[in-house]
């Protein structure tokens, strides 16, 4: 699999990423392209779009707090059709690398706490790919489902932290995502 990855907002490339999006998150209250791209915008997110042959089979939108050291695993899909081939595995394995390239302390990710079979799964997946889930459970003000934090420390002397500790994190990156980005571009 061949993985592209921007840190500029791409036309093309959001073209070949945009069907997995909406297909895994355009029902469930996904970000608004006009905020992905405010994102962009505001330099702290990154595109990464896998292809077999010509054809995009999977995609990550990353989320960069530089200063924080971490990355915030802010989306990640894969094709319905291509499901069970370690394609959103081999996709982590290349976030992880790049995350540890850069001097990042930590890999984060929300997942929904509400007992589903599908939420289940989710957690099943980022567990098998080194993630620790926390036992808080977040109540955001503007959505009705609640969240899990989960972290994969990137350095042997991480210490283990709190999901408390991880929504601060995932909270400054949501309000640096919609800073600014209120209005949708053209």
């Amino acid at each position: 699999m061949r993985i592209k990855t921007v840190g500029t907002w791409d036309d093309e490339l959001w073209q070949d990423a945009s069907p997995l999006f909406l297909e895994a998150f355009g029902d469930k209250g996904a970000k608004p392209v006009h905020i992905i791209k405010n994102m962009f915008a505001q330099g702290i997110a990154e595109l990464h779009v896998g292809y077999n042959e010509s054809v995009a089979v999977v995609m990550a939108l990353t989320g960069k707090l530089v200063s924080d050291k971490v990355m915030i695993i802010d989306y990640l899909a894969v094709s319905e059709k291509v499901r069970g081939y370690g394609l959103g595995k081999h996709l982590f394995d290349y976030l992880q690398q790049k995350a540890v390239a850069e001097g990042y302390q930590k890999l984060i990710i929300e997942v929904e706490s509400e007992e589903t079979t599908d939420n289940r799964r989710r957690i099943h997946f980022w567990q098998s790919c080194g993630f620790f889930l926390t036992k808080y459970v977040h109540h955001y003000i503007w959505v009705p489902e609640t969240y899990h934090a989960m972290y994969v420390p990137l350095n042997a002397d991480s210490r283990k932290v709190t999901g408390e500790e991880l929504f601060v994190y995932i909270n400054i990156f949501h309000r640096l995502s919609f800073r600014g980005g209120g209005k949708k571009e053209g």
